[in-house]
């Protein structure tokens, strides 16, 4: 019976450790998200870090990305570089496997 617990437990820390580098990951996606949007509307430097982490807290209003691209959309439109939500989705796509190489590389750092 040990053994079933031990397996149990086993199961249960990679679940919650897989759980955290999805987290990492998204975060990261939607910093780096952040960041292309802030570059489109012209921002660099701090005004672009500040941006983009406006970005990853606006994921945390509602489940699942919804959130993050209608701010998007609302403030590139707001800028005068009205895109249309599934531009940005493909790009945010595109930056997936960007973010998940950076939390990798620092995980195993």
């Amino acid at each position: 019976m040990t053994s079933f617990n031990d397996r149990e437990k086993s199961f249960e820390k990679k679940f919650e450790k897989d759980q955290e580098l999805q987290f990492k990951v998204n975060a990261r996606r939607n910093k780096l998200l952040g960041l292309w949007a802030a570059e489109q509307m012209g921002k660099n430097g701090a005004d672009a870090e500040a941006y983009a982490k406006e970005v990853v807290m606006a994921d945390f209003e509602k489940p699942g990305d919804s959130d993050v691209m209608a701010k998007l959309v609302k403030d590139l439109a707001a800028a005068g570089k009205p895109m249309e939500e599934h531009t940005i989705r493909k790009h945010s796509e595109r930056l997936l496997d960007d973010a998940k190489n950076q939390v990798m590389t620092e995980v195993k750092a």
